[in-house]
């Protein structure tokens, strides 16, 4: 129930000119009234975007009630870990080694190349049989966001 108000405030917040790129990714009421907010930008996450929204929920929190006098409030961006959740999360990670599993399972590591409305592209690395002879080779895979189940940026070094 607070996270389905919390969820309506940060978009109507969100629809101001400051923050008109930034989404919410997740809210969560946590026990000991720990209340998690992750949240994602188009141009990406600052951390005075944070300590905006920071203050508007706690002004709301502390107005309405909501969660009484003693509570949590942690936001943050999603985080490198966390799937990516929306399609408009995909541009900014072009160029980013990815781990996508797909509806039937399967599992494409490898560059995302590309990404639009419908679809994204993942350079990936591949070993096939020609002439008897094993030959690795580099394909383009492109997948429809209908079919993607998950999405993991994965950190190299």
């Amino acid at each position: 129930m607070v996270e389905s108000k919390i969820e309506a405030l940060l978009e109507q917040r969100f629809q101001e000119a400051d923050l008109s790129d930034c989404f919410t990714v997740e809210v969560v009421l946590k026990p000991g009234n720990r209340l998690e907010i992750a949240f994602d930008s188009d141009s990406g996450v600052t951390f005075e975007k944070c300590r905006i929204v920071s203050r508007f929920l706690e002004s709301h929190l502390d107005t309405e009630g909501w969660l009484g006098e003693k509570y949590i409030l942690d936001v943050t961006s999603p985080g490198i870990t966390r799937p990516l959740a929306f399609s408009r999360q995909y541009p900014r990670n072009v160029g980013r080694s990815v781990e996508v599993t797909i509806a039937d399972g399967s599992v494409h590591k490898g560059i995302l190349t590309a990404a639009d409305a419908d679809n994204i592209t993942v350079e990936e690395k591949v070993t096939l049989l020609e002439n008897g002879k094993k030959k690795k080779t580099t394909v383009q895979t492109v997948i429809p966001f209908d079919n993607i189940q998950s999405t993991v940026v994965k950190v190299t070094f």
